[in-house]
């Protein structure tokens, strides 16, 4: 019989590690507020941490301890990404303009576009990986087996709940956005944030020593 208490095991420690800011949640964040594909971008995330941690589980995160090589090359194309994304945060923050929740600027992204940014921001960033993967999958996988799919359950329910809170709690403050000096200080706020990860991962990549 399944020890209930697994479930909430599971959940504190999704919930320790997934509310600190990073780019997954800074993206999900700024989706909400546009109050476009508020819903796509949510559940991609969540989907996307369920596979990592039930793959952390089944014995991935062993995996990537032993292959460093393997860690080094996700870290450079993670600072990449995250780079990329702060460059378009940087430049909005230079040419703000109101929140316009009108057909054309809904047009602005598409459904693929939307999940092919929450996909790099949840596969191609070493952190979500390291959470995920390593720590969540690693300290399931030492449940007993009876225990693990309750132990799994905890966590991804958490990351349901805390994504689709931070994403539809998010466009509550669409308002807020109507005026462009708002969106100025939340997009140099990202730009900063993203740069300061993509920092932290070229270091942990180990490619530029001079970076430690």
């Amino acid at each position: 019989m399944m020890n209930s208490s697994v479930f909430f095991q599971g959940m504190g420690l999704c919930a320790s590690l997934i509310m600190a800011i990073g780019a997954q949640n800074a993206f999900v964040l700024r989706q909400g507020i546009t109050r476009q594909y508020i819903f796509v971008a949510a559940i991609t995330c969540v989907l996307c941490d369920f596979v990592l941690m039930a793959a952390g589980m089944l014995g991935m995160g062993k995996m990537l301890q032993m292959l460093p090589g393997l860690q080094a090359w996700m870290a450079l194309g993670g600072a990449l990404f995250v780079w990329w994304f702060g460059w378009g945060a940087l430049q909005k923050a230079f040419r703000p303009t109101a929140m316009q929740l009108d057909t054309q600027t809904e047009q602005q992204q598409t459904t693929k576009s939307v999940i092919l940014a929450a996909l790099g921001f949840s596969l191609l960033n070493p952190h979500a990986i390291l959470d995920t993967v390593v720590l969540v999958g690693g300290i399931g996988a030492q449940q007993a087996p009876a225990n693990q799919p309750m132990f799994l359950l905890g966590a991804v329910s958490f990351s349901c709940l805390w994504f689709f809170s931070l994403a539809f709690g998010a466009s509550k403050l669409a308002p807020l956005f109507a005026r462009p000096l708002a969106w100025r200080i939340l997009d140099g706020l990202i730009a900063l944030m993203m740069g300061a990860i993509g920092l932290s991962l070229l270091r942990l990549s180990g490619f530029f020593p001079f970076l430690a």
